[in-house]
């Protein structure tokens, strides 16, 4: 007997997961599927509560209301809106778009309130406010003013660019023009003016203005066809059709202002793909979908002009719906930067603390007693420490980096430039070039654990050719001649006899074209006149040539391999569809389109031919045909055996069935087919209940079979990502075996691999639960974790595994909940019982999918097959949950999106499946072999330039802000500064800023070259050896190690001394000179022992950097500007004074040599004994240059002899 508690997570031994199904739709979520479950309650009541319903959701689904001609009708209440206190708004947004955030008003209020919004901006204004009061403040003011407005001015130009670009687009969109209806007549009118419920017209080439329903256009059966690039950014054209009575009575001006029809849809929404509504008009109800709809940002293409009725305007359309805020990604390091700044603000508290009560009690044991220090404040000790923690707070205030965060913006922003700009991973072919579509996660790109990759089109290049067919259990596409045998050499099928083929298309069976011609098999002409007219392609004809504008790869290459096999589809209009059928053209009712979508996995239509037989065409995948077929279907098993060699040569497989149906029965089933059409609820689930009804009984013709070659250079990119410690899962939704013999054509799976299935590792997965089960006790408080490993030994191992399986391990799969009609209230321990036990399942949920993680990742590479785009991102974000590891997600299609965004990277290639992956990216390019070069090159370079920059930036602030505590201990902890203002002000604006922003740019360990040569050089990103909190503590260490001599070698050396003059050059203003000329050299002089790759840019920020500093400095100390400005410049010929001593040079030659010869000693013990791996990689390239160099030389001087 099971117990309760096994009952909840032991997999159902009954209903085993099948490989071959895809799991349950990804739009059915867990309120929709119970809806769909039968509860118990009587037949009186399932009518009522239906008709409730169907009311409820009427006035939910379908409460946006459209009267064609009819301003007044949206100013009935029902349509008004409260915005404020009285004050209503009609409902309906007028057509006028607004993406600017600023006007010329708002500009500066909103712009400082969002910067200040910031906390680093937000603590220096405090500090700005802090240092106005004289009580307090032993600083300048503009100390922080200066360094606060450039940091707040940069921003804020890059802001106002980026709104003024903005303003001029919406002008410009907001300002184009069309034909409106107004009195009765069309006038051209601005975007801008239109409203809803306005009739308009379109024009060829122009934009649509919003989204409208489709009532005619100048094409037969008012087709219309719109390219759709603005929205998803397919460039293939799309058709959409009118409502065959809008055709017909709508195309005089005339007509079009008398039109009164009232449209009754679902509210704005962003659901490009979907539209539900109904348009009642002459006493009739007529059902709209989306191929009646023209959305805003679509062109007209092909078409002379189209009308249509205005029914979603502005910011109520689908593509404004759709730009909506993306989910900020944040990398790592940013992380990390955060936390270490807070723990610099808690180190800067501490220490103004420690200060405060060092002036605390300095003022009681001195202060009170030296009468010549009386400022005439009688103020208590605890009350001047209390000051003087504030004036340290500002004193102390350049240990938070002002500059940081836009200096770190400033390297994002050019390391991006750098991947655009990168010719080797430019493709010509389709003059794709590399973009990084943001510029916050460059550095990331240095520290991927996990690859998470589609196949169809990322992979694979998703040009699809048709290969090989089963036809009536008969296989055809292998090389043979006219009579099936084997030629002695391959030769190419002549296709000479078809006036239509294309020229382009390879066939080597000669044996199917003669049966083609000999018309012996009617079979195989159904099955070609099945793929000439069972699809949604359109048809271009231009300069005589036919061209098939496809909305898929595979539709189109079935649709041409009919063509060039004699089937040819010339044209369609809106009920009928035109065939050549081996040259004689024929024209076939079109009764119905039973469309394809992810859930229903096929497409039908049902066609009238001339003599009056209804005939159903379908084709689809495997597992959802073989469901519906007639049960003596006697080529079944040699169809799928068939099917089982085509997914082992990795081919692309679908199946393809018929059926005759009665007119009794197509005059019954179309009954119920346009009730559910028209249905004003659930009428996706009405109408795929209806197709089922139709589609049974099938009887098998045959299967197709299409070649999808994988792209140049994926073995190679795989292996190489793989020698980084780069783990690569492949998520498609392919069968097992084209899945997995996919793996072994990219090297992701060898001949050495163990493989492992879903069924064996699900024994594995529940071993492993009950072991922790019993571990774990009754108390579900108790860890459940176990380290050991899953599998022993080292042997290499790959994971296979179905979405089915997947499901059914993860505890994923949907229950179905019985809804009772009479619920008894439970008791408050039912309750708790209750409670507990889901809190429980939801325990043991997470850790069996802790346990499939821990167990995938023990694997070397890991293929999941038969997947949704929901599914590819649950294991994403599983990987992300349990591993804490970072992830890219890379993809081609829409199916790829939720994967691409759920990953901490996600990375679009421009493929044949349109651009919604791309758009949806981080960055983009147009192969997948260029991502080893994006992640090996770019990402590597940007990791170790970010971990450097941030390094050297912490250190050069600690050391130079270190130097005022030495001090304090001098001046009675009095916060007095140890430079002079200016210096303060000017030092990471001026003095050291430039040359680590060129490191942070720049610099390279190895060569890009070397890079991939070695992938294992990409492990110091994965493991963040190059910043970390050790490294963040070192830094602080070594900034206070140099800030220390930089105080007291000076101060050592003033402290019994005399000059040249007689004079001794020991006060305050010559130490403070002597104090920041050696800080500039030495941080300067630092930067230059941290950079790897000199360039003449960098030497001139280094050397130039020391130059502008004393040249600023002695232009400050000069005796102009202190006549000028007095008050602000009190350093009058403090530098030329000192710096003519030469005691002073000395002493700071010294500092200098103290604060970097053991940092030079370091750096070579460092690279001679415990050398890095890219420390050996060029010391390697130098030895094997100068071997040879030095045999060149042998040979050139014997030569010479």
């Amino acid at each position: 007997m099971i117990s309760e508690r096994d009952s909840e997570t032991t997999f159902d031994e009954d209903s085993q997961p099948n490989d071959e199904e895809v799991p349950y739709s990804d739009d059915d979520t867990e309120d929709e599927l119970d809806s769909r479950q039968p509860g118990v309650e009587s037949e009186q009541a399932q009518t009522n509560r239906g008709t409730e319903e169907r009311r409820e959701t009427l006035r939910k689904d379908c409460s946006w209301q459209v009267k064609a001609n009819d301003q007044h009708f949206y100013e009935q209440p029902q349509f008004k809106r409260t915005i404020l206190l009285c004050f209503k708004k009609s409902k309906y947004a007028g057509n006028a778009i607004k993406t600017y955030k600023y006007n010329p008003i708002t500009f500066l209020p909103l712009n400082l309130f969002e910067q200040f919004k910031r906390a680093a901006n937000f603590y220096f204004l405090v500090l700005l406010i802090l240092q106005a009061i004289p009580q307090i403040s032993t600083l300048s003011w503009y100390t922080t003013l200066v360094p606060l407005l450039l940091v707040l001015g940069i921003t804020a130009v890059k802001d106002l660019v980026d709104d003024i670009a903005r303003h001029k687009m919406d002008n410009e969109v907001n300002n184009r023009t069309c034909e409106v209806i107004r009195d009765g007549r069309f006038k051209n009118t601005k975007w801008k003016d239109i409203k809803v419920g306005d009739i308009i017209r379109l024009k060829k080439n122009t934009f649509v203005p919003a989204d409208i329903l489709l009532l005619s256009s100048s094409e037969p059966n008012s087709l219309c066809y719109v390219e759709t690039a603005e929205l998803d950014g397919e460039t293939n054209l799309k058709f959409k059709m009118a409502l065959e009575v809008t055709d017909k009575y709508l195309q005089e001006e005339s007509a079009m202002a008398d039109f009164n029809g009232l449209i009754e849809c679902e509210e704005p929404n962003n659901r490009l793909d979907k539209f539900t509504g109904t348009l009642f008009w002459r006493n009739t109800s007529y059902a709209l979908d989306a191929d009646k709809i023209l959305l805003r940002g679509c062109k007209i293409r092909n078409t002379d002009f189209c009308h249509g009725v205005v029914i979603f305007a502005g910011a109520d359309t689908k593509i404004m719906k759709n730009s909506g805020k993306t989910k900020f990604k944040r990398t790592k390091i940013d992380s990390l930067m955060n936390y270490m700044v807070y723990t610099i603000f808690l180190v800067l508290i501490l220490l103004s603390a420690g200060l405060a009560i060092g002036h605390t009690y300095w003022e009681q044991q001195i202060g009170n007693s030296s009468w010549y220090l009386y400022d005439a404040e009688d103020y208590s000790p605890p009350y001047r420490g209390f000051l003087n923690f504030w004036g340290y707070i500002i004193v102390l205030n350049t240990m938070v980096p002002i500059s940081l965060y836009v200096s770190v913006e400033v390297i994002r922003l050019g390391q991006s430039y750098f991947i655009n700009w990168d010719l080797q991973m430019y493709y010509s072919e389709k003059d794709t070039a590399a973009k990084a579509r943001t510029t916050t996660l460059n550095e990331q790109l240095g520290q991927i654990h996990y690859i998470f990759s589609d196949k169809t089109g990322t992979l694979t290049q998703n040009i699809m050719t048709f290969k090989k067919c089963c036809i009536n259990g008969q296989r055809y596409g292998d090389c043979r001649d006219g009579a099936g045998q084997l030629p002695s050499h391959p030769e190419q099928v002549d296709f000479s006899w078809n006036m239509y083929a294309d020229g382009k298309f390879l066939f080597y069976d000669h044996y199917l074209i003669e049966q083609i011609k000999s018309r012996k098999d009617p079979e195989i002409q159904k099955f070609f006149l099945l793929l000439a007219i069972c699809h949604t392609v359109m048809v271009d004809v231009s300069d005589g040539q036919i061209n098939y504008q496809a909305a898929s790869p595979d539709e189109g290459a079935l649709v041409t391999a009919a063509r060039n096999f004699g089937y040819v589809f010339l044209s369609r209009t809106q009920n009928t569809i035109t065939i050549s059928e081996m040259g004689i053209e024929k024209t076939y009712d079109v009764l119905a389109i039973l469309d394809f979508n992810s859930d229903r996995k096929r497409m039908s239509v049902i066609v009238r031919d001339s003599n009056g037989n209804i005939r159903l065409y379908c084709k689809g995948a495997d597992t959802v045909i073989y469901e519906r077929l007639h049960p003596r279907n006697v080529k079944r098993e040699a169809t799928e055996e068939a099917l089982d060699v085509f997914a082992n040569e990795t081919l692309r497989t679908l199946c393809l069935c018929y059926k005759d149906i009665s007119d009794d029965e197509f005059e019954a089933w179309n009954k119920k087919f346009m009730e559910a059409s028209v249905a004003t609820t659930n009428r996706d689930e009405a109408l795929d209940k209806v197709y089922e009804e139709i589609e049974k009984n099938l009887i098998l013709l045959g299967a197709t079979a299409i070649e999808d070659k994988l792209q140049d250079g994926v073995p190679e990119t795989i292996s190489k990502l793989s020698k980084a410690d780069i783990k690569i899962w492949v998520l498609t939704g392919d069968k097992k075996e084209t899945a997995e013999n996919i793996g072994f054509s990219c090297d992701l799976l060898t001949d050495e691999t163990t493989i492992c299935y879903g069924e064996d590792i699900s024994a594995l997965l529940q071993t492993r639960l009950e072991n922790q089960r019993n571990r774990a006790g009754s108390s579900t408080h108790s860890s459940l974790r176990m380290n050991e490993p899953f599998f022993q030994g080292s042997r290499d191992r790959a994971l296979i595994i179905t979405g089915s399986w997947l499901n059914e391990i993860l505890l994923e799969k949907k229950k179905k909940k019985k809804k009772l009609k009479l619920k008894f209230p439970r008791t408050a321990e039912e309750k708790q019982k209750q409670i507990e036990k889901r809190r429980k399942a939801e325990a043991y949920k997470e850790q069996q999918q802790k346990n499939f993680v821990d167990l995938a990742c023990e694997c070397k590479a890991v293929i999941c097959c038969r997947v949704t785009p929901k599914q590819k991102a649950m294991v994403v974000e599983l990987v992300k949950k349990y591993k804490k590891a970072i992830t890219l997600a890379i993809g081609d299609g829409a199916n790829d999106v939720n994967m691409i965004k759920t990953a901490h990277i996600g990375v679009g290639i421009s493929g044949q499946e349109g651009m919604q992956a791309v758009m949806s990216s981080d960055y983009s390019f147009g192969q997948f072999r260029y991502l080893q070069r994006l992640l090996l090159v770019h990402g590597r370079w940007s990791y170790i330039r970010m971990c450097k920059f941030l390094r050297y930036f912490f250190y050069k602030n600690f050391a130079f802000t270190l130097v005022h505590i030495w001090y304090s201990f001098f001046n009675g902890f009095s916060a007095q500064t140890a430079y002079e203002d200016w210096f303060i002000t000017l030092y990471n604006v001026l003095y050291s800023s430039l040359p680590v922003l060129l490191v942070g740019l720049f610099d390279q360990d190895v060569s890009d070259k070397l890079s991939l040569r070695f992938p294992r050089l990409y492990v110091l990103g994965q493991k963040d050896l190059l910043f970390n909190y050790k490294k963040f503590f070192l830094s602080l260490l070594h900034g206070a190690i140099t800030s220390l001599i930089i105080f007291f070698i000076p101060y050592g050396a003033y402290l019994q001394t005399m000059g040249q003059d007689g004079e001794a050059p020991s006060d305050y203003q010559s130490f403070a000179i002597t104090a920041a000329s050696s800080l500039v050299f030495v941080v300067n002089l630092q930067i230059g022992l941290d950079t790897s790759y000199w360039t003449f840019v960098n030497a001139f920020s280094v050397f130039g950097s020391i130059a502008i500093y004393f040249g600023i400095t002695f232009d400050l100390h000069s005796a102009g500007i202190h006549v000028l400005f007095p008050s602000a410049f009190q350093f009058t010929g403090t530098a030329p004074n000192a710096l003519r001593q030469p005691y002073l040079w000395l002493t700071m030659a010294l500092t200098i040599a103290v604060c970097l010869l053991p940092v030079v000693a370091q750096r070579f013990l460092s690279m001679t004994i415990w050398p890095s791996e890219s420390d050996r990689v060029s010391k390697g390239l130098c030895y094997f240059q100068h071997m040879f160099t030095y045999r060149h030389g042998i040979g050139t001087d014997t030569g010479n002899k």
